[in-house]
């Protein structure tokens, strides 16, 4: 109580045109009178929010509709022009990097191929300063009006020190399997990126990332609990708790890949044996399936060898090879139980399927992995849960990357942050469902997402 006491009249009213976004974002349009019951605020609240976000331009207008016996309503929505978000995911393969604005429509994009040079830092940090200034430029957009750029990144994200604190050097990411230890990231983008110093960085785990993609707009969309599996050349996982607009909701990235299908197992990436990723990550079906004879060079890239070894098991015509039959099932045991303790550790509502390489494999071991999962779960716990496909497709992690400026931006009621310290010399002068989210043939309302 004594906290809450202290909230200065700034606060409040942050608070009250945050909520007024928050509930047009996800839930809009919406007329004025619907708003109030909405978010608890009166209507002469409601009146000046509202006049407020307007005049920033970051409401407009959605048509009307007709009232019971009274006058037309008219409805609001966020303005898709009030700003400008990046959206990066630092992949296995690809850096690919997306510029959207605040309805999640897509504006621009480009692609960096990692190849043989892997995660090498100061090439990534590369990659994502030319890719923010090929797609500013792509679209013609002013930087000054990003709003933030988030990132999705393999690892475990932490701060090195609290906001403002001497020393600090912002998310720091540590990725085993990728051999970064405490690499400075946030900092060495802050210093490398040319936009204006205002605009804010937000790193955090690409499995999160996807994860809040499909909570906010796609299958995990009105789940009380759900588990999102990232699965590529490596594996992870995030699972949420709550509702969007639940002020006590959380979400949390797992090191899903790194837990033990297998005493005694393969030797995983990690430098650690048995390993979930070390038999259902991209790059170990294709070791696998290369050392048990699959016809394969050893040279082939994840993508392409997955989609050879998908030819194999599936043949358009003729008998499947029972070598990759073999492998496949081994890879759809080896989930199940690893979603089997998923579903008895956080007893989610929903788990679904996600990353490049589990949209291929799904289609196919989805029946299998389900079965599986029954096998290894507690009968109770297996019974409340659904396993599905992601809905996003393979832009969910950069959609994910985008919503963490976005969700920062609509809790601070569409206020924009100060300046961020920078280590090095001054930037030049460059240059959390929504109306509408970003697709390739239309954008995508929240009817079409709804679980």
């Amino acid at each position: 109580m004594a906290e809450r006491n202290r909230r200065t009249v700034r606060d409040l009213r942050r608070g009250n045109r945050a909520r007024v976004l928050q509930r047009l974002y996800f839930d809009g349009p919406l007329s004025r009178q619907e708003l109030g019951p909405a978010t608890g605020l009166s209507s002469g609240s409601i009146s000046n929010v509202v006049a407020e976000l307007a005049a920033e331009n970051l409401l407009e207008e959605a048509g009307v509709v007709d009232s019971d016996g009274g006058r037309p309503r008219t409805l609001l929505r966020v303005a898709p022009g009030g700003g400008l978000l990046i959206g990066i995911d630092i992949g296995e393969t690809r850096i690919r990097v997306e510029l959207f604005d605040l309805s999640l429509t897509e504006l621009a994009r480009t692609e960096r191929l990692l190849a043989q040079h892997g995660y090498d830092v100061d090439r990534i940090v590369g990659h994502v300063r030319s890719g923010v200034a090929d797609v500013l430029r792509d679209a013609g957009a002013d930087p000054h009006r990003l709003l933030g750029i988030g990132i999705g990144v393999p690892g475990i994200i932490e701060r090195d020190a609290p906001d403002g604190a001497i020393g600090d050097v912002g998310s720091v990411v540590h990725g085993q399997t990728i051999d970064w230890s405490a690499v400075p990231f946030e900092q060495l983008l802050r210093d490398a990126v040319r936009v204006p110093p205002e605009v804010p960085f937000f790193i955090d785990n690409g499995a999160k990332t996807l994860g809040q993609a499909e909570m906010w707009f796609g299958g995990g969309r009105g789940a009380g609990a759900s588990a999102i599996a990232l699965i590529g050349s490596g594996v992870g996982a995030c699972v949420n708790h709550g509702d969007l607009l639940d002020e006590d909701r959380s979400s949390q990235a797992l090191e899903w890949g790194h837990s033990t299908v297998q005493l005694r197992g393969r030797r995983c990436r990690c430098g650690s044996i048995g390993c979930l990723e070390a038999y259902a990550g991209a790059e170990a079906m294709r070791e696998r399936w290369h050392e048990a004879g699959g016809p394969l060079p050893a040279d082939a890239d994840d993508e392409t060898a997955l989609a050879a070894l998908l030819a194999a098991a599936y043949p358009a015509a003729g008998e499947p090879d029972p070598v990759a039959v073999a492998v496949l099932d081994e890879t759809a045991e080896c989930l199940g139980a690893a979603l089997g303790d998923l579903i008895n550790l956080f007893l989610p509502e929903r788990i679904l399927l996600g990353g490049w390489a589990g949209l291929l494999i799904g289609p196919h071991l989805l029946p299998d992995i389900r079965r599986y999962a029954q096998e290894y779960a507690l009968k109770h716990a297996a019974a409340r849960t659904t396993i599905e496909m992601g809905r996003l497709g393979p832009d969910a992690v950069t959609v994910g990357a985008a919503t963490l400026p976005l969700a920062d931006f609509l809790a601070r009621g569409g206020s924009r942050p100060s300046p961020a310290p920078r280590s090095g010399p001054p930037a030049p002068e460059l240059r959390t469902p929504a109306d509408a989210v970003r697709s390739r043939e239309r954008p995508r309302t929240a009817s079409d997402t709804a679980g």
